[in-house]
């Protein structure tokens, strides 16, 4: 029996399709398929039923994948272990990323953290902040840049990089260009521009029109800042935006800030509390790289998707 063996098992009892699972494990759906007809000769019982067009576990299947799932944590543990005391880490870092987001100073920790560690298997994901905090909690991401409201997922260790409030922001000629500030209901006669659902900033947003009873007109949704701005600009609805976005484009739109939303949209860095070596090397590149501008610096870029 053996440890590739176990893991394609677990691949195909997850994925309950051998070509999903093949894909999975990067090799052929046969090389899959031969190393389980050889577990099974060893284990002398079926693990999968064939018969459907799902490959579903049989009874010794749905017995033995608890112990071959804890076989592949134990020497996964026992990597990790050697790699700590011999000050090597290898592996995988699977990072999460929200849609649209070019915070370079992420980039920035991602290179510096594959320099000083070529054995490690970098992978970067995009996704929009709720997945991420989920992906993050069943172990899908080792750690994952996210947009959150009030305050950064419990349970989760947590690096806040950027903590700030939303502002409406109007081209000009628009009504509202010559208001200092204005309130969630001044938005009222206005289509607005936002992210989608899923997003910090519009979890902020939604939150904010629901302690007030306010329903605004959603007009158009993009996951990425310039592209709300780009909308905005060409009078298509009033842009609602974190500072530092809305200042990237000072140029082209007014800001204004909403009096009545003091809740801030935070952008984090999220993990487990309980995380391997790599996890571990790759926060201490991370706060060196966030510790550098401060957010107005980082103008434009997508604090809270």
């Amino acid at each position: 029996m053996e440890l590739r063996q176990l893991e394609y098992f677990v691949a195909v009892a997850e994925e309950r399709n051998f070509t999903r699972a093949a894909e999975r494990v990067h090799i052929s759906q046969s090389g899959v398929s031969a190393q389980i007809r050889q577990l099974e000769r060893e284990l002398g019982a079926e693990l999968f039923d064939r018969s459907a067009r799902t490959a579903t576990l049989t009874v010794a299947g749905k017995a033995a994948l608890q112990h071959a799932r804890a076989a592949l944590a134990a020497a996964d543990a026992l990597g990790q272990a050697v790699d700590e005391v011999s000050d090597l880490i290898r592996g995988r870092l699977t990072v999460g990323m929200v849609i649209g987001c070019t915070i370079t100073p992420l980039f920035d920790a991602l290179a510096a953290f594959h320099r000083a560690h070529p054995g490690v298997e970098l992978s970067l994901l995009e996704d929009n902040s709720d997945r991420l905090v989920e992906g993050v909690r069943a172990g899908a991401l080792d750690l994952a840049l996210i947009g959150a409201a009030t305050a950064t997922p419990d349970g989760l260790g947590a690096l806040t990089i950027i903590s700030e409030r939303l502002v409406a922001a109007v081209p000009s000629g628009h009504p509202l260009a010559e208001r200092q500030a204005i309130s969630l209901r001044d938005l009222g006669a206005y289509p607005i521009v936002c992210m989608p659902p899923g997003t910090g900033l519009r979890t902020v947003f939604d939150r904010a029109c629901a302690a007030q009873g306010l329903h605004p007109a959603i007009a158009l949704q993009a996951s990425a800042a310039d592209a709300i701005a780009d909308l905005a600009v060409r009078g298509l609805g009033v842009a609602v935006l974190s500072e530092s976005m809305a200042a990237h484009h000072r140029d082209r739109l007014t800001a204004l800030p909403l009096d009545d939303v003091e809740t801030p949209a935070l952008l984090a860095l999220v993990w487990k509390s309980a995380h391997g070596p790599a996890v571990r090397e790759f926060l201490r590149y991370g706060r060196r790289a966030f510790a550098g501008p401060s957010p107005a610096d980082r103008a434009g870029r997508e604090a809270s998707s």
